[in-house]
């Protein structure tokens, strides 16, 4: 069949939507015809491209479509906004007249899985939506929007999306679980993980011992956070945490960027056993993750299913044990005590997250054997699978 596909962001942009929207594009060009509708690069592009209303560009059986949309810099609000608004008044009138036999839809813009919705209604077609985010939930939560007129018409504009949707293919069981209660029948909700490229069992991984001592310096036990210092993580816990701890030898590190990056800087004052690293190259990631001796992921209360970090299961695949900061009901949680490899705090108990912290420092066997689950766990979640589970359910969509 020919899908078309409404994001905003994809390769030559680097956001993890565009790196997913690859991902998927790729699994399903195996078997069928794919339309790419989306944006000129401005998510950190490793190419720009020159205005043109749309310009078009095949690749086997995959054809991309970019609309002339602004590319202001991804950092100010207002810009980025005005991309948003810019791709979807371009896209969804040249998405009007491409033939297709189903729409999918991601979620860049925020409001994608609206005009989704709306494309495929006018062409009568079956419509998946993809949700990557959860919007207005997100920004909602992360005070972006303020309650009010507009988004309470967001949100009713949104559940008429997913009312309308034929199949809701989100990230976890907690995203599953708030999607379902905005009226939305569960048998159209299907769980589809990111999942994680596992290495081969018979090539040794080679690891750069540079990077491992960049991160874990002097310090004995070391907690890292690695990705996008954004709105939805408790940082406060974390970082009050690491303080109490200085004494007992146990180092957070952060390993990335965003907005809340410098905020947390100058919180952490100083405090020796508090350190903030860039991004490492990508081919150095399994070195990042294999570097500290646990992880932590972190949500705040009222953001589970809203956020759901597929860095999980890169951290599995590392073995290494994961401590979450995070509500009882995320995956990162639930998985975690079902199969072994986690270990959960809610959000805003630090003196709960010290203890924890203080005794896992003091009980390597404990943490050794979180470390065997997560590398039994890994296969559970592989890319390859989660993949072929997206094909089939955008395959009986079309029929459904």
């Amino acid at each position: 069949m020919r899908i078309l596909l409404l994001n905003q962001y994809f390769p030559p942009d680097t956001s993890a939507t565009a790196k997913m929207a690859q991902t998927v594009v790729d699994a399903l060009s195996s078997l069928h015809e794919v339309i790419v509708l989306c944006g000129r690069p401005s998510y950190d592009p490793t190419q720009r491209r020159p205005w043109r209303l749309w310009q078009s560009e095949s690749v086997d059986k995959v054809r991309i479509l970019r609309v002339g949309s602004s590319t202001f810099p991804r950092f100010k609000m207002l810009q980025r906004v005005l991309n948003y608004l810019s791709y979807t008044g371009l896209a969804v009138p040249i998405a009007l007249f491409l033939r297709c036999d189903l729409v999918l839809a991601m979620t860049d813009p925020p409001f994608a899985g609206i005009a989704g919705a709306w494309v495929a209604a006018l062409k009568r077609k079956p419509y998946v939506y993809n949700i990557r985010d959860l919007y207005p939930d997100m920004a909602l939560g992360g005070s972006l929007v303020r309650p009010g007129l507009l988004s309470r018409i967001w949100e009713r504009m949104h559940r008429w999306a997913l009312r309308r949707a034929t199949r809701v293919i989100v990230l976890g069981q907690d995203m599953q679980a708030r999607i379902v209660r905005k009226s939305v029948p569960p048998s159209r909700v299907v769980v589809v993980r990111d999942g994680v490229d596992l290495p081969p069992s018979d090539v040794p991984l080679r690891l750069n011992g540079d990077v491992i001592r960049k991160i874990r310096g002097d310090f004995p036990f070391v907690i890292l956070h690695a990705g996008n210092l954004g709105f939805y993580g408790d940082w406060n816990t974390l970082l009050e945490a690491a303080k109490l701890l200085a004494a007992d030898d146990v180092q957070l590190v952060f390993v990335g960027d965003g907005a809340q990056r410098s905020a947390l800087q100058a919180k952490a004052n100083g405090a020796h056993n508090i350190r903030f690293l860039d991004f490492f190259p990508a081919s150095q990631i399994p070195s990042v993750l294999a570097a500290p001796d646990m992880h932590v992921i972190t949500i705040l209360e009222g953001l589970d299913g809203v956020v759901v970090p597929s860095k999980m299961y890169g951290i599995l695949a590392a073995g290494k044990p994961i401590v979450a900061v995070a509500p009882t009901a995320t995956d990162a949680a639930t998985l975690g005590a079902k199969q072994g490899f986690s270990c959960c705090v809610p959000p805003g108990d630090t003196q709960g997250l010290v203890a924890l912290l203080r005794r896992l420092s003091r009980e390597p066997a404990e943490v050794e054997r979180m470390s065997r689950a997560a590398r039994a766990a890994a296969p559970d979640y592989d890319r390859f699978s989660e993949l072929q589970k997206f094909v089939q359910v955008v395959e009986e969509a079309r029929l459904a």
